[in-house]
């Protein structure tokens, strides 16, 4: 039974060392875990002289960087954070104000965004978060707004129970849906994060991951802290910068989802010597399918292990990692249990033995007790108290997880199921290609028709009857690509991922 010392953001805050570095950003210096305590216990105060306590929900848009993390952490300490896209339009903004029913918006000052307008549409006091400029990275004051007035009805230190963090599921053809997680929760995923990476105070994260994302906030953020160590915060994903920030920041990891290590690859030839002189222990991978062909392409390149996990927002991000060395990982696979139970389940609800082929089902003390007002959704994603992910894969003996792919993204031809995924591994080991998106394409007597968006090598060449020989070679014919689409960039969704869902209609090919 994993013992998990603090179940509360507080908590888990109180375990670093004082002096010990916590929060930074390149050219900036550190504020050390003592330093994020006190701002911690100074911004609930503040929250709650403005009224807001435990429960109360308070949006934050803030760029990528320092502040971003701490406002994350220190708000949660005393209030329900809800991070927001700094990319969204007025409408969205107001959409989503609206839908959380917030209480304040946290701005970082100065900041140009439509977020305030929209604030003002929703009745939504806006309250200014000023860094402090001379200051360790993340240190901010929040201003008060007069439009509010305390004393909060919560006041203090959230519980375990209380909500830290809500963010919506990226909804693809329907309304997004509102996923609450406690404390109880994400503490429980950064204790296992930190668990299955063997982090220590000495771990420095560089974070290139968005902080309105899982990813970045869980993996990057609340794991290092909770270890007692540091996550350098980027101003966000820049891989003509990384180097640099590399350089200067020496981190002993990173995590990234694919399509952004693939980048990094690519440049890290003329980089060999930044990489020879740090002291990366591992480098980790989240969020969506890393290739295998270029799992072992980073590991030549960087001499250290990848490591695939798989997460999910209603799971507070991890769910399954590989595990570090000597224990195997395996390219084009997602690992082992990492926090809660995982189990396949077919249609009707029944486990399936290893080797199964069905749904991935998970259970544990960092999974969301539900989405908030869905109770159609809820009916659906429950069964036997197993989280249904939405995911195919299937466990081996040794409990190690295969994913087939999206149920949702599961191309249908004419009765005949075709995983993206397969034939996305198939075209990866293609010579000539760097990037590959297999997905569904309409089609006027099968449903659908298995298509392919294809980003070639610079300096390669090759035509799209011979990727589909290539394909032919290796797949039954029936799930060999039809269409291949050759593009000078995959179009990428708001956090770096591919979207297959809806990719033929960006491409003019839903007609």
């Amino acid at each position: 039974m994993f013992h998990y010392p603090a179940d509360t953001i507080t908590g888990l805050l109180a375990r670093g060392s004082d002096q010990a570095p916590a929060i930074g950003a390149p050219g900036r210096p550190w504020l050390t875990h003592g330093g994020l305590r006190t701002l911690a216990e100074k911004t609930v105060a503040a929250l709650n002289g403005m009224g807001i306590g435990r429960g109360d929900r308070v949006a934050l848009v803030s760029p990528n960087g320092p502040e971003a993390a701490s406002s994350f952490l220190a708000i949660a300490c005393g209030a329900t954070t809800a991070p927001l896209n700094p990319a969204y339009k007025q409408e969205e903004f107001a959409f989503y104000l609206g839908d959380l029913r917030a209480r304040a918006l946290v701005v970082q000052a100065g900041m140009d965004t439509p977020a305030r307008a929209a604030a003002a549409t929703q009745n939504v006091p806006v309250v200014e978060l000023a860094p402090d400029a001379g200051g360790p990275a993340g240190t901010f004051t929040l201003t008060p707004n007069p439009a509010l007035t305390g004393p909060a009805a919560r006041p203090g230190f959230a519980e375990a129970q209380d909500e830290a963090l809500v963010l919506h599921t990226s909804g693809t053809t329907s309304r997004p849906k509102i996923v609450p997680l406690r404390h109880i929760n994400v503490t429980a995923s950064a204790y296992h994060i930190g668990a299955t990476l063997a982090l220590t105070p000495d771990d420095v994260c560089l974070n290139i991951m968005p902080l309105f994302h899982i990813h970045g906030l869980i993996a990057a953020t609340l794991a290092s802290v909770a270890a007692g160590g540091a996550v350098s915060c980027s101003p966000g994903f820049n891989a003509f910068r990384f180097f640099t920030w590399f350089n200067e920041v020496r981190p002993s990891w990173y995590t990234a989802v694919p399509t952004m290590h693939q980048t990094i690859l690519e440049l890290a030839a003329r980089n060999k010597d930044a990489i020879a002189a740090g002291r990366l222990r591992f480098i980790r991978s989240s969020s969506s399918s890393l290739p295998g062909p270029v799992m072992t392409a980073m590991e030549t390149m960087f001499g250290v292990p990848v490591i695939e996990a798989y997460g999910m927002t209603e799971a507070s991000h991890q769910m399954a990692s590989n595990p570090l060395p000597p224990r195997p990982h395996y390219p084009g696979c997602v690992g082992v249990a990492a926090g809660p139970e995982i189990a396949i389940m077919d249609e009707a609800g029944n486990l399936l033995p290893p080797g199964g082929l069905g749904e991935v089902v998970i259970r544990g003390r960092n999974v969301t007790a539900g989405y908030e007002n869905n109770p159609a959704a809820n009916a659906a994603a429950f069964t036997n108290g197993w989280f249904r992910t939405g995911d195919q894969g299937t466990l081996d003996a040794d409990g190690y997880l295969r994913l087939t792919g999206r149920l949702k993204e599961l191309i249908n031809r004419g009765g005949e199921k075709v995983s993206p995924l397969e034939v996305d591994e198939v075209l990866m080991d293609h010579p000539a290609v760097a990037q590959c998106l297999t997905f569904a394409m309409p089609h006027a007597k099968l449903g659908e028709e298995v298509a392919a968006a294809i980003v070639l090598r610079d300096g390669m060449a090759a035509k799209d009857t011979e990727l589909r020989d290539f394909c032919g070679e290796r797949l039954a014919g029936f799930k060999v690509p039809r269409k291949i689409v050759f593009l000078t960039e995959i179009p990428k969704g708001a956090t770096g991922k591919l979207q297959r869902i809806g990719l033929a209609e960006k491409l003019g090919l839903s007609a």
